[in-house]
């Protein structure tokens, strides 16, 4: 951390942000050890399915839920929006956490207890004012009746159009067809739920890992999966999407809130498509403990081993949005290293993948690596203040090739332009400034997104 960074902060502030950058950083490392399959596994504990309600106008499966299928309701932790123009669904997701968990200790994410989760697509029920609020509430009414459960005890996560409110009538008929009869614990029946998620996303997006953790008599198989959808109105703190992530681990809501939160950090909030975050943003994950490990307590190697299964999962995830971004040809990836704390290097990376001009450039395959210079010069970190970056130390290196090491370096740039056609643009950024590394991804910036945002209301 650099002098300027840490003037006024003491060293036990000091030590416990060089501790907490040592842990993400761990977890990184876990996490990219882990197998992924970007393919729809259901775990045990869960039962799922979709259909198509009446809220798109399209006709397309618009309404999904989830439920929990073991005698006791599932472990649940969720990260939503830090956007202040917050919609009903997730204001509802927070009070029902809070109902069922308490409030939040030690900086936590909500977490709590919940036996059933709706998605409903086509409707963001946000900026609706008190009447959007009971259309969300008698919407877990419903749920719970369907659901033989608590109203508090449902979750709920919405996208659409900000503005509009959820067609009630159809979303409570959906719900009695669905709930229970219409769900199944199958792969095919969480694929149903991904792609009832989707808005303008054009393709599934699903995640899982399977890792094994003490259990009686040895080791048990425990799955994590994740499904998500979001594509636009994607920038960090977090990306906008709607997530779910499902494990059949034994995991208590504080201790899955505790994994759940830095997985985030290192993934979703480190995608940015367009630089506008949403008013629904909400990551939701829960444990069924239908695997019948033992319980994972905190700080142990069972917790790090399901934590970095849930960082794989969601970097999956987050890796697959930033390649469907809307209209985008490819996705781009930037990786820093050499930077003095992990706060400068995802600044960094974060700054890199979020320009328009670096995006505008990726599309054309055009080699300008001085706007990646800027971007990364002009970051700033989470209270505001700026990165530490020496132009003298700088290195930059752009689909393969050396083009910047303090000073410009000669490089063939039909070579460049070509191996920028690449579905990955990989930009690799070196601050020379310490040992702390971080990766972000975006996508480029291309006429359709223009076209597709400038007519999305009508």
């Amino acid at each position: 951390m650099s002098t300027e960074q840490s003037s006024g902060r003491g060293s036990e502030w000091q030590a416990a942000v060089a501790a907490q950058d040592a842990a993400l950083e761990r977890l990184a490392e876990a996490a990219a050890r882990i197998d992924v399959d970007e393919a729809p596994r259901l775990p045990g504990g869960f039962a799922a399915g979709a259909l198509a309600a009446g809220i798109k106008p399209s006709g397309r499966p618009d309404l999904s839920v989830v439920l929990v299928t073991t005698p006791e309701p599932a472990s649940a932790a969720g990260t939503f929006t830090s956007n202040r123009v917050q919609a009903a669904p997730v204001r509802l997701s927070r009070a029902h956490l809070a109902a069922t968990g308490g409030a939040p200790a030690d900086g936590l994410p909500p977490h709590g207890t919940a036996r059933a989760v709706v998605v409903t697509a086509g409707s963001a029920n946000a900026a609706t004012g008190p009447d959007g609020d009971a259309d969300q509430l008698a919407i877990a009414g419903f749920l719970a009746s369907a659901a033989g459960c608590a109203a508090e005890q449902t979750l709920h996560a919405s996208t659409g159009l900000i503005g509009t409110r959820l067609p009630v009538e159809r979303v409570a008929a959906g719900i009695a067809s669905l709930v229970p009869a219409g769900l199944s614990a199958t792969d095919t029946a969480l694929a149903e739920v991904g792609r009832a998620m989707m808005t303008t996303d054009t393709r599934l997006k699903t995640a899982s890992a399977v890792v094994a953790l003490p259990a009686p008599g040895g080791t048990r198989r425990v799955r994590v999966s994740g499904v998500v959808k979001g594509v636009g109105m994607i920038h960090p703190g977090m990306a906008t999407m709607i997530a779910l992530v499902l494990t059949d681990a034994t995991v208590a809501p504080g201790t899955l809130a505790a994994l759940l939160r830095p997985a985030v950090a290192l993934t979703f909030d480190q995608l940015s498509v367009d630089g506008d975050m949403s008013t629904n943003d909400t990551v939701l994950a829960l444990a069924s403990g239908a695997a019948g490990a033992d319980p994972v307590e905190p700080g142990t190697p069972a917790a790090a081993e399901l934590g970095a299964a849930i960082a794989a999962v969601c970097r999956s995830l987050a890796r697959q949005q930033a390649a469907d971004g809307e209209g985008a040809t490819c996705r781009i990836t930037c990786r820093v290293s050499g930077a003095v704390d992990l706060a400068d290097a995802r600044a960094v990376s974060r700054a890199v993948v979020r320009s328009s001009l670096v995006k505008a450039a990726v599309h054309g395959r055009d080699p300008n690596w001085g706007r990646i210079a800027a971007a990364a010069g002009s970051a700033r970190r989470p209270d505001g203040s700026p990165v530490s970056v020496d132009p003298e130390s700088l290195r930059i290196t752009l689909a393969g090739t050396p083009v910047f090491a303090g000073a410009p370096l000669a490089f063939d740039a039909p070579s460049v332009s070509a191996a920028m056609a690449a579905p990955d643009v990989v930009v690799e950024v070196d601050l020379g400034m310490g040992r702390a590394t971080g990766e972000a991804w975006g996508c480029d910036l291309t006429e359709a997104y223009v076209r597709e945002n400038a007519e999305y209301a009508t």
